[in-house]
């Protein structure tokens, strides 16, 4: 089947379509403010180190993704989904009222609460889809998914600072609890069949433990889930080295925009191909092959020649999305229904989290060591990363996809 015509199923799935409009609406949201917060603070305070702790208050509560990813399993999906978006949308109308460096502790708070209910919304999303689209079209969905995702980041950013230069970080606040507004009344039109979750077997000191012990248990999700960590502290790394790149390319920083935007269209090239790929190859090859061509354009971002940098940009933006489409789409096709919430912010904590922690070691390196060593030790790290998840025995995968699948249970 073509990507084409996989594509316009998925569109066509009523629950899939309106999933990913919900994902476009609330992402532009997400992105306009993500931007804005740390000009806003620039603005107000001229503190570059204060700027940068709105990314920290958002990215925080990732660390507790397999505890806050319980009160996924705990509740029926689409009802959490409407009151998070709800939610977020009447606080984040608080952010009216900063006016001043004195009333930064609230920006801060909220976008802490922001980052805890992105967790929630991100588990409780992934365990609604997992259980209403057909299992075969998942990987084309989390395809689209990061397709949309992606197209997002490339022009929400601008709204922000044009909405910022224009109106301040109120506007921006009001645009993004407009889009949450928007993507509750997308949830509130699904038509989804959900069962009420079996308290006995939630509760308990065992429970977020539980997700843990699934995703370890799971002799292909394992190393799958741990090759996307390394693959994300590798890229948090060498995304952290793009300005000492621009540098080197002898451009100003205002580049960096070109090499993003190649990058950007990477992701949704291998958005729109994930689904086809996913059903001929795995998701153990499919995240290989992407964390193989990450680890080559990685490498290639060492050589000071404008075609190399384009060409490595586009690369990269087509390797990573790959092992985390192949991480997401295989998690959801592995893990029961009751165990999607947990397992699912379980695993994005193994994942995500690494990527904050490259970008803090490849600021703090890169004066050091310079750009080109680390980027070349990092295509090094990436191809012994791919190498290991190719040389995993299909033949025990396949036992444990029988088994799976016959456990999985629907949201």
């Amino acid at each position: 089947m073509t990507t084409r015509w996989t594509a316009v199923r998925v569109l066509r799935d009523r629950t899939a379509g309106r999933c990913l409009t919900a994902v476009m609406v609330s992402g532009f949201g997400t992105s306009a403010l993500w931007l804005a917060s740390g000009v806003w603070v620039k603005d107000l305070t001229g503190s570059d180190g204060l700027a940068a702790l709105c990314l920290l208050a958002m990215w925080a509560p990732a660390l507790a993704g397999p505890v806050l990813g319980t009160l996924a399993d705990r509740c029926r999906r689409r009802p959490l989904l409407i009151v998070l978006s709800l939610s977020m949308a009447a606080l984040l109308l608080t952010l009216c009222a900063v006016d001043g460096p004195e009333d930064l502790w609230l920006l801060y708070a909220v976008l802490f609460v922001y980052g805890a209910a992105g967790t929630v919304h991100d588990a409780a999303e992934s365990a609604l889809v997992a259980g209403a689209v057909d299992g075969s079209l998942l990987g084309d969905f989390n395809g689209l998914r990061m397709t949309a995702g992606e197209g997002m980041k490339l022009l929400a950013p601008l709204a922000g600072a044009g909405l910022f230069t224009a109106y301040g970080g109120s506007g921006v606040a009001l645009l993004d609890a407009a889009t949450f507004l928007a993507a509750a009344l997308v949830y509130m039109s699904l038509r989804v069949r959900e069962e009420r979750p079996d308290r006995a077997r939630e509760g308990g000191r065992g429970a977020t433990a539980e997700g843990a012990r699934h995703l370890w248990g799971d002799t292909v999700l394992r190393p799958l889930v741990l090759a996307g960590g390394v693959t994300m502290l590798c890229a948090g790394v060498s995304g952290a080295l793009t300005y000492a790149v621009v540098e080197d390319l002898g451009h100003s920083p205002a580049y960096a925009g070109v090499l993003y935007a190649l990058q950007g269209a990477g992701s949704v090239t291998v958005g729109l191909l994930s689904g086809p790929g996913l059903r001929r190859l795995g998701a153990r090859r499919f995240a290989a092959y992407g964390i193989g061509l990450l680890a080559v354009a990685v490498a290639l971002r060492a050589v000071p020649h404008d075609p190399v940098a384009w060409a490595s940009a586009a690369a990269i933006g087509v390797g990573l999305p790959a092992a985390l489409i192949a991480v997401l789409t295989e998690v959801q096709r592995r893990t029961p229904g009751a165990l999607l919430g947990r397992v699912t912010a379980t695993a994005n904590t193994v994942v995500y989290t690494p990527n904050v922690i490259g970008l803090a070691v490849g600021a703090a390196m890169v004066e050091l060591l310079g750009p080109r060593a680390q980027l070349s030790g990092l295509g090094v790290v990436l191809g012994v990363t791919a190498a290991v998840l190719l040389a995993q025995r299909p033949a025990s995968a396949d036992r444990t996809a029988a088994r799976s699948a016959s456990d999985a249970s629907p949201a």
